[in-house]
């Protein structure tokens, strides 16, 4: 009786789709079959396989981006009923239907619930939020890390560049080229690098620029909506201090 009763049950899904572009955004309804333990990611799935709205018209599938289901890729980023979160960790027996999908509004569409993430990997590339290496050759171990601070790094590595603290925070916008909570945090994870550490001070000149750390107001936002728990005000009161020591540090070296 209870599978006859699952079978027959339904989830109603209102997405707000998007062609292209350039064009208009709409929503369409669309009720699935309600399976146990489904996601809305095995929801997504089942629209496209079949892809017929609530009044059972044949419309387009359904696009988003995902990759590894685990909440390890960040590629599935959305804004489910109101928050952004990951579609792959949003199950459905916890949301309050109709379930509301919305692509997040503060990077492009490019269809769908499919978003143009290059404003947070530019930020990336301009901290340069990397480990600089000399070729491809084998250098032997490198320095290790103290073991306290192993700890608190390895927090910070969690980040998936998911994007959704950037769509949490109010101060990254289309009117703002505020480079966001994620880019900061990631230049205090690589500084804290031995071997990072050579571009340190690289880094924090980056933050001092327009659209660097003086663009945070401080809302804290980011650290609520963080799905990985990275402590990502705890980094931008960090870089704070160490980009005010270092703009003292050049006053006085002139």
């Amino acid at each position: 009786m209870a599978q006859t009763a699952a079978a027959s049950k339904t989830v109603k899904f209102i997405i707000t789709r998007q062609d292209n572009p350039e064009s208009k955004a709409y929503t369409e309804e669309f009720e699935v079959p309600y399976r146990p333990g489904m996601n809305v990611i095995s929801a997504l799935m089942e629209i496209q396989r079949n892809p017929k709205n609530a009044q059972g018209q044949t419309t387009s599938p359904v696009c988003w981006d995902s990759n590894c289901l685990e909440e390890v890729c960040g590629a599935c980023s959305m804004v489910i009923n109101g928050k952004p979160r990951q579609a792959c960790a949003a199950l459905i027996d916890k949301l309050e239907q109709p379930i509301r999908i919305q692509p997040m509004k503060t990077f492009p569409v490019v269809r769908d619930l499919v978003i143009d993430r290059s404003r947070m990997f530019s930020a990336l590339k301009r901290v340069k939020a990397w480990i600089p290496i000399d070729g491809t050759y084998d250098l032997g171990p490198g320095p290790r890390m103290a073991e306290k601070k192993r700890q608190w790094a390895y927090e910070l590595s969690k980040c998936m560049t998911c994007g959704v603290c950037l769509e949490a925070c109010p101060n990254v916008n289309e009117k703002t080229d505020f480079i966001g909570p994620a880019a900061i945090s990631q230049v205090r994870l690589f500084n804290a690098h031995p071997t990072g550490e050579l571009n340190k001070e690289e880094r924090l000149e980056a933050l001092m620029q327009d659209g660097g750390i003086e663009g945070c107001g401080n809302s804290q936002n980011c650290v609520r909506s963080c799905p990985k728990g990275i402590p990502l005000t705890t980094s931008i009161a960090e870089m704070n201090k160490e980009t005010t020591k270092h703009l003292f540090k050049r006053w006085l070296s002139v």
